[in-house]
């Protein structure tokens, strides 16, 4: 978020924690891209902040209820206030548990536990959520459209297109078993707390296969999780690397530094080896 919308969003999140008879007499940033995240003080909440309409806060509340339900790991709403979507000056708020980090990073091994019992307690859910193949469309649909992606150069848009319809055949190609995903767990989306690793930001979930989930993992994560498809987990790294750079290059994104991340990510898949893809179905 721009500055002025920053400062909107913690005015809107503070007046209704105190609405909520929660003291929040402070706001400290922790995230700020598409959406806030702050942690307010005294009450010490994690209240998340996006704009109404630009976020899936409802989905994210049920199943995050959904999820607790089953044991798995992660992160719990606020239990001092009702499980709501709230709403205030045009923000869609979620007040959340804040959790003292224990340790700066997690554990290769206790980050692979962490996603099996997360994996094993989504199989248990029935919930309507996007295939991942849809995020792929989101990406292919900045990338087609100059005008959603204006700084982007020809060569580079070129190259980006036919990575991603490359990426994405082979990985239907390689078929595998869709179960319900965490969608982006990446390390700022685990917590290193007192009771264990737990996932955070569940508006990303999707349905897909679990390697696609490991592909946003590091990788000495993934060699602590068992039956891993090692071709298809390659490939879904490097269309996550596709995807993630497409994003960066969408015109008003506001993840920090994007373009140069973007830039980086450009990079980072040039200097793939062309061996690492089906080249069967490589549109190049």
């Amino acid at each position: 978020m721009e500055l002025p919308d920053v400062t909107r969003a913690i005015t809107a999140a503070t007046s209704l924690a105190t609405s909520l008879d929660l003291p929040a007499n402070d706001a400290i940033v922790l995230h700020n891209s598409n959406k806030l995240a702050l942690r307010l003080t005294p009450c010490d909440v994690l209240a998340r902040v996006a704009f109404v309409g630009q976020e899936v806060a409802e989905l994210e509340v049920a199943l995050a209820q959904q999820l607790a339900k089953t044991g798995s790991p992660v992160g719990a709403l606020d239990p001092r206030v009702a499980p709501l979507v709230y709403t205030r000056d045009g923000f869609a708020i979620t007040l959340w548990t804040y959790y003292e980090p224990t340790t700066p990073h997690v554990a290769p091994a206790d980050y692979a536990q962490a996603l099996q019992q997360l994996h094993a307690g989504m199989r248990k859910l029935d919930v309507a959520t996007p295939h991942f193949t849809d995020r792929i469309t989101e990406a292919q649909e900045v990338i087609a459209t100059p005008d959603r992606s204006p700084d982007l150069a020809e060569a580079d848009r070129q190259f980006l297109r036919h990575r991603l319809a490359s990426l994405r055949q082979a990985i239907e190609n390689r078929g595998g078993p869709d179960q319900l995903l965490h969608g982006e767990p990446h390390p700022g989306n685990i917590l290193s707390t007192k009771n264990g690793p737990l996932l955070i930001d569940l508006e990303t979930c999707c349905r897909g296969p679990i390697e696609f989930d490991l592909a946003h993992a590091p990788e000495e994560v993934c060699a602590y999780y068992p039956n891993v498809d090692q071709d298809l987990l390659t490939n879904c790294r490097q269309l996550v690397l596709a995807m993630v750079a497409s994003w960066r290059w969408e015109h008003g994104d506001q993840f920090p530094n994007g373009r140069q991340s973007g830039e980086d990510l450009l990079r980072q898949l040039r200097e793939v080896q062309p061996s690492t893809f089906d080249t069967a179905t490589d549109l190049r």
